[in-house]
């Protein structure tokens, strides 16, 4: 969609991008507070969660969490919060003709909390509800694990669910104010912004009502160690095994490496015809693979994960290190890379189609770090890539031999074992001239 962006700073520390749509006919909200789990004695480790449930719920104008949501949602708008290591995040969208309503309600929600005993009881109970569903989800259990296994914040949902008898509502309370202040408070608002409507949202922002702290929490350093065994997650119930291959450099890659990265990884996994998965599928192998790139505030992290059978699993392996050896000794040809461009240049181009898409590709940089990204330069930074850049991005991936991989099923350490040898050949140390940039 086409817009335009603008970052405003407030003198309270508020910022925020307004992302202008003109055509928009729906606003979108995120407001995001550094108050995630890091900031938490590890024994209350549930209670930003336990936060986020209760504090869009009761306020001081609508004192009932039902009704709340009722009158929100009752010209159809959405809303909702997320949790995470780093972040709470409150967000919601909303028709065009109601964006002031929602907005004033989205934020009378975040700035008057009434923290009731009776919702915090209730919201207790869901939360529960929520970490033993979540405990079914094999690839989150296994990532988890892997997370608190290479030295990184986690905690599986099993070990949330017996902390969360630790918390109670004056813990709630307690982050909810150390937390929630301007200095700390960012935002996404997206849709048809009219000077008129920026006025107004400024002047919600500059006169929101929340205590004006020192400055935003800092992203936590976390430094990723090697799992020198396998991760195993042992599962009776599982017939098909769950893995996960993560590499790391001790660096914030630059965003021209990111960029080549993020293109090798559409060459490896991401299509039917793709040099590891569309080789698995023409074999039988696998039904389907993902591979992605993330961040720390300190170090890079290439991943790979897939679910499989015993059987076909060394089979799948073998694929995994033939195609990343022969990118890391510089076989690929420019007209696959070409090729992959065009699939990312189109892929790209269907990404943005709705406003809370164009939002959130914004958000989640500009939460993390607060760099704006340029939507309309990706075409170029895309075409930009070259071959070079990605076999030394590639080979600085596994120069510092920084790895782990985990396996979540019922094939037995040894045999998890045994697939983990497999992959050990591609952490040799790369040849010197390849992992140098000389320009």
């Amino acid at each position: 969609m086409k817009h335009t962006v603008t970052e405003i700073v407030l003198k309270n520390g508020v910022k925020g991008l307004f992302v202008h749509i003109p055509d928009a006919s729906v606003i979108s909200y995120d407001v995001n507070f550094r108050a995630g789990e890091y900031l938490v004695e590890p024994e209350k480790w549930e209670v930003a969660h336990l936060m986020e449930h209760v504090l869009l719920g009761a306020n001081e104008l609508i004192p009932r969490a039902r009704d709340f949501q009722a009158e929100l949602e009752k010209n159809g708008a959405y809303s909702n919060a997320s949790t995470g290591v780093y972040d709470i995040t409150y967000e919601s969208e909303c028709a065009d003709f109601e964006w002031d309503r929602v907005l004033s309600l989205m934020l009378t929600a975040i700035t008057k909390p009434l923290f009731l005993d009776e919702e915090f009881e209730a919201e207790f109970g869901n939360v529960r509800e929520e970490m033993a569903a979540r405990s079914n989800n094999h690839f989150r259990r296994l990532s988890l694990e892997m997370r608190s296994g290479l030295g990184l914040i986690a905690k599986t949902d099993a070990e949330r669910l017996l902390l969360m008898d630790n918390v109670t509502l004056e813990d709630v309370k307690e982050h909810y104010s150390k937390t929630h202040f301007t200095k700390n408070m960012r935002f996404v608002v997206a849709g048809n912004l009219t000077p008129g409507r920026r006025e107004t949202i400024i002047h919600l922002m500059d006169n929101i009502e929340l205590p004006n702290n020192a400055k935003r929490f800092e992203l936590p350093h976390e430094s990723p160690r090697r799992v020198e065994k396998t991760i195993f997650v042992a599962n009776d119930t599982v017939e098909n095994l769950y893995f996960y291959i993560d590499t790391f450099m001790t660096r914030r890659m630059s965003d021209a490496e990111t960029d080549a990265l993020n293109l090798l990884n559409t060459m490896l996994t991401e299509t039917l015809y793709s040099r590891i998965l569309g080789t698995a599928r023409e074999r039988g192998l696998v039904y389907g693979m993902n591979s992605g790139v993330s961040y720390t505030k300190d170090a890079s992290n290439w991943w790979f994960g897939a679910q499989v059978s015993d059987k076909n699993a060394s089979a799948l392996l073998q694929i995994i290190v033939t195609e990343l050896q022969k990118v890391l000794a510089g076989d690929i040809s420019e007209d696959e890379i070409e090729a992959t461009k065009q699939y990312s240049l189109g892929r790209f181009q269907r990404s943005a189609q709705t406003v809370g898409g164009t939002a959130g590709g914004y958000a989640s940089r500009y939460f993390f770090d607060e760099v704006i990204e340029d939507y309309y330069r990706v075409p170029e930074r895309i075409n930009a890539i070259t071959k070079k850049r990605i076999i030394l991005v590639a080979n600085n991936m596994f120069a510092e031999n920084l790895w782990g991989f985990g396996v979540l099923g019922n094939c037995g350490p040894k045999f998890a074992a045994k697939l983990k040898a497999q992959l050990a050949a591609l952490w040799e140390v790369p040849d010197a001239d390849l992992i140098t940039d000389k320009k």
